[in-house]
Formats: C-alpha cells, sequence, structure tokens
C-alpha cells in the first residue's frame, strides 16, 4: 500500500495522533479492566501502569529508528538494516504474525458484547459455561472481520478521514462510561475485600501484563510507527504523537480499571468468592446492566462496534504494509507487494491478510481472552529488535541523521530489552513456546528463500540470527521450568524465573549488538538513506504494475 507526496502531506500531527489513539482504544478497553481484575484483583492498577512504561521504553527505541526511517510499515524491516536478511526475516515475520492477528480479535470482541444484546439468537453467541465464541459465534465474527477488513480496502485515503472521527466518538464512550459506572454506586471497600489489594500476589500483576490485554491495548503505538512514515516532518510527529496518544491512554485504562473495581457488588464478590469467580462475556456492558444502567449497556453495546472498527482501520493498513515490506526484500512473493492503480492499496497483502485472520478464527480465536494472550506474546518478540537496532545503528551509522534521539541509549536499550524478555517470560506457558515455534519456522523458510536465490553460504547469512534463535529457545525452556505462577514446572519457583531471565537478556542484548555490528562489517546490511528510503508515488515493476515503495 503505498502513499504518494500527497497524500504524506495530508497526514497531519493530529491525524497520527488520532490514528494511535484510535489504536489503543480498540477492544482492550472492553475486556482488558474484567480480565485484569479477575487475575490480580484491585492490583490490576499497577498492571497497566508496569504496562505503558514498558509500552513507552520500546515506543521510544523505535521513535528514533522509526524517524530516522520513516517507511510504512518500517517495523517489519528494521532487523534487515540492522542484521540482514535472515534476522530481518525473522523480526518482520514476527511483526507481521503481531500485527495481522488483531484483525480478528477486533470481530471476536464485537461478537462477545453482542451477547448483551436482548435477542435470543445473540445470547446464543457465546457458550456459557466456557465463555467462548459457538459456531453461530464463530460465523458472525467472520462477517465482521470481513466487513472490517473492507474498510481499508477501497482507497487509502478513508484512513484518516474516517479514523479521526470514529476516534473522537469511541473516546467519549469509555469516558462516558467511567462517570457512569462511579456515580452509580463506588464500594472503595472493594480494593481491599477479598485478599487485599493484591489478593492472588504481584506475579499475578506480571502476568496480567501480558496476558490480560495490557500489552495488547498500548499496542497501539505501532500504528503511530508503522503509519508515521506517511506524516509530514515524520521526525517530530512520530515521538510527539507516541508520547500523546500514551499518555492519554493510561488515564483512560486506569480510570476504566478502578471504575471497573469499585462498581463490582459487593455482595456479586462475595458468592463469587473474589475476583477469580468475576466473569462476564462482555464485562462493562454485564455490570452496567446488572446495575441496571440500561442506556449506558446500549452506549457500550454500540461502542462494541465503533472501538474495534476504528482500531481496524489501522490494523488493516499496518498489516498490509508488513506484507509489502516482506515482499521487498524478496522472503514474500513479490506480486504480494503490487498496489491498485486507482485505489492505491495493496490488495494482494490484504488478501494474505484476510486468510491468516480467518484461519487464526477458526482455530485459536474461540475467545477475546484466548486469543489476547498469544497475540500479545508476539507482540512482545515484535518489540525485541526496536532497541536492537538503536545500539547497532549508533555504532554502524554514527553519522544517520536522527530528528529523534533516544536520551541515555546505552543504558535504556538492554533495560528495555530485558524489560521484554521479562514480559515474554510473563506471558506464561505454554504460549511462550507455542510462539516461539510460531516465530522459528521463519528460519527454515529464510534458509530456503536464500538458497532459492542462489545463496550457498547460508552459514554466512545466518551468523546475525544466531542470537535471536538462541534467545526465544532459552527463554520457553526457561518458561517450561518457572513457576508454576507463570505456567511452568516449578523448578524455577516464585521470582526465580523472573531473575533468570532478567539476569540473562543483558548478554543476549550485547551479543545481538555485536552481530549487527559484524554483520554491517560483512556486507550483510542495507541500510538505505533516509532520502533512499521515502515512499516516492512512481515505484512500478517491470511489468509496470504498481508497486509499494519503501
Amino acid at each position: 500500500m503505498d502513499m504518494s507526496a500527497g497524500e504524506r502531506k495530508g497526514l497531519s500531527l493530529f491525524a497520527l495522533i488520532m490514528i494511535g489513539i484510535g489504536s489503543i482504544f480498540g477492544s482492550g478497553w472492553l475486556f482488558g479492566a474484567g480480565s485484569a481484575a479477575q487475575v490480580a484483583g484491585p492490583a490490576a492498577l499497577v498492571a497497566w501502569v508496569i504496562g505503558v512504561i514498558f509500552i513507552g521504553m520500546i515506543a521510544m527505541s523505535y521513535a528514533e529508528v522509526g524517524s530516522a526511517y520513516p517507511i510504512p510499515g518500517g517495523m517489519a524491516r528494521y532487523g534487515h538494516f540492522s542484521h540482514g536478511p535472515v534476522l530481518g526475516f525473522l523480526t518482520g515475520w514476527a511483526v507481521w504474525i503481531a500485527t495481522a492477528s488483531l484483525i480478528p480479535i477486533e470481530s471476536i470482541a464485537a461478537t462477545q458484547y453482542m451477547t448483551s444484546w436482548s435477542f435470543d439468537w445473540a445470547k446464543g453467541l457465546v457458550d456459557p459455561a466456557t465463555h467462548q465464541l459457538t459456531l453461530s459465534g464463530t460465523a458472525v465474527a467472520l462477517v465482521l472481520t470481513l466487513a472490517l477488513w473492507l474498510t481499508c480496502f477501497w482507497s487509502v485515503q478513508l484512513l484518516a478521514r474516517a479514523n479521526t472521527v470514529l476516534t473522537l466518538v469511541k473516546f467519549a464512550i469509555p469516558v462516558l462510561a467511567v462517570l457512569a459506572l462511579v456515580g452509580s454506586g463506588f464500594h472503595p471497600s472493594n480494593f481491599t475485600a477479598h485478599g487485599g489489594f493484591a489478593p492472588y500476589g504481584w506475579p499475578a500483576v506480571l502476568t496480567a501484563v501480558t496476558t490480560c490485554g495490557v500489552v495488547f491495548a498500548f499496542n497501539g503505538f505501532q500504528a503511530v510507527v508503522n503509519l508515521g512514515g506517511a506524516a509530514k516532518n515524520p521526525g517530530r510527529a512520530i515521538p510527539v504523537a507516541l508520547i500523546g496518544a500514551l499518555a492519554l491512554g493510561l488515564v483512560i485504562y486506569s480510570a476504566l480499571q478502578a471504575a471497573y473495581l469499585g462498581s463490582v457488588p459487593p455482595e456479586l464478590l462475595e458468592r463469587a468468592g473474589g475476583w477469580q469467580g468475576v466473569n462476564f462475556n462482555s464485562p462493562f456492558a454485564d455490570l452496567a446492566g446488572l446495575l441496571m444502567l440500561h442506556w449506558v449497556v446500549t452506549m457500550l453495546q454500540f461502542g462494541a462496534f465503533i472501538s474495534p472498527a476504528g482500531s481496524n482501520i489501522a490494523n488493516v493498513a499496518s498489516a498490509a504494509y508488513m506484507v509489502t515490506n516482506l515482499a521487498e526484500t524478496g522472503f514474500f512473493p513479490r506480486k504480494l507487494a503490487a498496489v491498485h492503480p486507482r485505489y492505491g492499496t495493496a490488495r494482494p497483502a490484504m488478501w494474505l491478510n484476510l486468510g491468516f485472520s480467518v484461519v487464526l478464527l477458526l482455530t485459536i480465536g474461540r475467545s477475546w481472552q484466548a486469543l489476547a494472550g498469544v497475540v500479545s506474546a508476539a507482540m512482545v518478540i515484535s518489540y525485541l529488535i526496536g532497541p536492537i537496532a538503536v545500539g547497532v545503528l549508533r555504532r554502524t551509522r554514527p553519522d544517520l541523521p536522527r530528528p529523534f534521539r533516544l536520551p541515555a541509549a546505552g543504558v535504556l536499550c538492554p533495560v528495555t530489552f530485558a524489560f521484554a524478555a521479562c514480559a515474554l517470560y510473563w506471558s506464561k506457558w505454554p504460549e511462550t513456546g507455542k510462539i516461539t515455534v510460531l516465530t522459528l519456522v521463519a528460519a527454515p523458510v529464510a534458509a530456503l528463500v536464500l538458497w532459492r536465490q542462489g545463496e550457498r553460504r547460508l552459514l554466512r547469512q545466518f551468523a546475525p540470527a544466531w542470537w535471536m534463535i538462541a534467545f526465544l529457545v532459552w527463554t520457553a525452556t526457561v518458561s517450561a521450568l518457572g513457576g508454576e505462577e507463570f505456567g511452568g514446572r516449578g523448578i524455577l519457583p516464585g521470582v526465580l524465573g523472573t531473575a533468570v531471565i532478567a539476569v540473562t537478556a543483558p548478554l543476549f542484548y550485547f551479543w545481538a549488538v555485536r552481530s549487527g555490528v559484524k554483520a554491517h562489517a560483512r556486507g550483510l546490511t542495507s541500510a538505505p538513506s533516509p532520502t533512499e528510503a521515502t515512499p516516492t508515488p512512481s515505484a512500478t515493476t517491470d511489468d509496470a504494475r504498481p508497486m509499494a515503495s519503501v
């Protein structure tokens, strides 16, 4: 999907901030507070603070690289710039999986909230015993996925125009929901009853960060990085939009969490035996219905469509950019990067993403909670290359113009990487194992593609990527042996597993930076100059088919 120069000038700083806020306020606010409360109790409030600090650190590292290389969908290319083709494909594959997975999960969210409707057929969309989509619920989610996907199918101009309006509307809905819930009756005793503020311990708070939609909610920052290359003055626009969107996101999500915790009737908590027993299909809508706030229920039912629709405008566009970037590097068929001559959309890429979305829906996407855990783990893996790319490019391209420079990068980058490694561990076994296997599938694919391209020195090509393979295997192994509270076998109980990951992660970081420097010295990397990286409207294939310029 290409944006011409004229279209880039039309994407203002305000529009980019709206894209970030619109992506952050997707389905995460509909389910995150309820899921986090069920896992961590009132201490879920702390999970949101930890989550925004973590995402903020990741976002600022990407802001430096993204402002230096303002490429739409650039998160799929930064590994290629810093370490060469193999690591570029591994990280680009992970970024694509994480981004494309957001498309079906928004439809699942809307479907689950439909169960709060008064129609009998809507009640049957989710199994009340398992809280998973039924056959009819899956069918409705598929229809919604197609409808939301079509939002960006006809024209990229729709992205900025529709998103601003949708964002303003769906921003108002959670604010009104907070005011209505608090006004209906706020119970401060809920924050200390049934086990205290952290009834399930602090490990549960860490788990909530990655498995209950906290990371998932703030992941909207990727839309700013991936689409920031289409903004006027991306060097200023990207970091400002990131800070603005994340700060506002923390305020609203914290307010939603506090309102949810304080509005649950104490007698319901008593009957449920604590927060783990409070399990709503549609958390805020069900709670509002319980409190007889019927106008809030109606508003939330409307918001359950507006929020996913607004987020999926950016999700569909970002996922298409990912595919076109991978196609440009040669690891995906180049035909996938073809752009429609009239509408300016990368339709083959969009069809691939739609197929992937359908597969997720029919396999593991039986509920928002089930898919959110896997998607969040994939997101964390996609974050790893940001601080590493900063460390590598600071050494290999010291004279590169950087409109934004990460302060104290020598300290913050390894700390950020260690934080990301811990977040992957907190995703819990077996999710860590599943996402490791799904990511490493790209390794033999990369070898096959390079071999078909005539490359016979595969060990030389894979040398800059061994750290990534070793890191994922190591983290999955520690996860399997970790504390039972993190899904492991308990051989590394309590915080010991987290400590092992935190101590060893900087070693992988410095190994990764050294590998990138060596790859640059051997001529394996191909980072363009900023002017070469800027999209141009004239890129075509040999047969005159328009291509997405990257």
